[in-house]
């Protein structure tokens, strides 16, 4: 859940797993409720959009427990990061994958996009839920080549947009951003562990509403697996309905 303390034009929902900027468009800094663990990834669909503003989500980290705050800053970049102990990455609507030293072509031999795991150092996450997808429509199979790759813009509506870090062997940590099932590399490095890490989130400028993705992690579903294999072997999504299966996992499959 997102943290009680939240920048002042930030409503939260019943919940606390909603979270929406009612004006202008910054003050919109939001935390998680409880520090992360190793590991752990905190995960946001975007659900609205604004237009007429420059600019898109912005997520990372901070060692400031929120509920110390005298005030939560208007911006996460520079306002918060300038108070030091925070991480924070911008979305951008491409050139968001982080390439150091080769890593990149070594990251995806590890962990190929049809893989049902994502794998981050030791960590590994079911990537379905991952995963942001537009909901098909009428001719969403003109796209089906984007929609084959697990892909969405960063920034559009129903991306997905993760924070983690991994503990590395120099005794600091990694952060990680995850856009829609991919690794976007080590966003920042050497983060210190000994303070609890906290996830902020900052419903910034064109991004108007985000809302909490639950992940489970350990192994994929029967039907998750399935519809890997159907996808190798299809050549669009309309293909399925020609397929011997049942309804459900049809539907399952075209991910409506």
């Amino acid at each position: 859940r997102f943290h009680h303390v939240h920048g002042t034009n930030i409503r939260l929902d019943a919940s606390c797993t909603r979270a929406t900027r009612v004006e202008s468009f910054a003050n919109g800094l939001c935390f998680s409720q409880e520090p992360l663990a190793p590991g752990q990834v905190f995960l946001v669909e975007i659900e609205e959009k604004e237009a007429g503003w420059c600019g898109h989500l912005r997520i990372g980290l901070t060692a400031h427990d929120p509920q110390s705050l005298d005030v939560v800053p208007e911006y996460s970049l520079p306002d918060l990061v300038n108070m030091g102990d925070t991480w924070v990455f911008a979305i951008t609507r491409s050139h968001n994958r982080v390439v150091v030293d080769g890593e990149e072509a070594l990251a995806l031999a590890r962990c190929p996009p049809w893989e049902p795991f994502l794998r981050i150092e030791q960590v590994r996450i079911p990537r379905d839920a991952l995963v942001g997808r537009s909901r098909p429509g009428r001719y969403s199979h003109i796209l089906d080549e984007l929609y084959r790759s697990n892909t969405l813009p960063a920034t559009a509506r129903r991306s997905r947009i993760g924070v983690l870090y991994c503990p590395v062997p120099n005794g600091t940590a990694d952060m990680h951003i995850i856009i829609n099932g991919e690794d976007m590399g080590p966003c920042a490095r050497h983060l210190p562990t000994v303070h609890p890490l906290y996830a902020v989130v900052d419903v910034f400028a064109s991004t108007k509403s985000v809302r909490i993705i639950p992940v489970e992690y350990g192994l994929p579903s029967l039907q998750t697996l399935c519809r890997v294999v159907i996808e190798k072997h299809i050549i669009h999504r309309l293909a399925i309905d020609g397929l011997d299966l049942p309804p459900p996992l049809k539907s399952f499959c075209k991910h409506e």
